[in-house]
């Protein structure tokens, strides 16, 4: 008998062609990852920034206080 699992050469578990064969390297590298999930970071970031600002204040005082470059005077209301 071919098809009889006790007379198979083969390790346990080695399924070449099988359906629940899993992937051994990721799509993409380590750091094209991690570029990407601080990207999107800071694009969640700043979205949520800018809805939650105050109307006199501009998208660029949003982007200087994302980044932490503001001063007092960009983030104090004008008059």
């Amino acid at each position: 008998m071919k098809g009889n699992v006790r007379n198979r050469k083969e390790a346990p578990g080695s399924n070449p062609g099988g359906v629940l064969h899993q992937r051994r390297n990721l799509p993409y590298s380590y750091t094209t990852m991690a570029l990407a999930g601080l990207a999107i970071s800071g694009a969640i970031m700043y979205t949520v920034m800018y809805v939650k600002k105050k109307p006199e204040a501009s998208a660029t005082d949003v982007a200087k206080a994302a980044t932490g470059t503001a001063k007092p005077e960009d983030t104090h209301p004008r008059k």
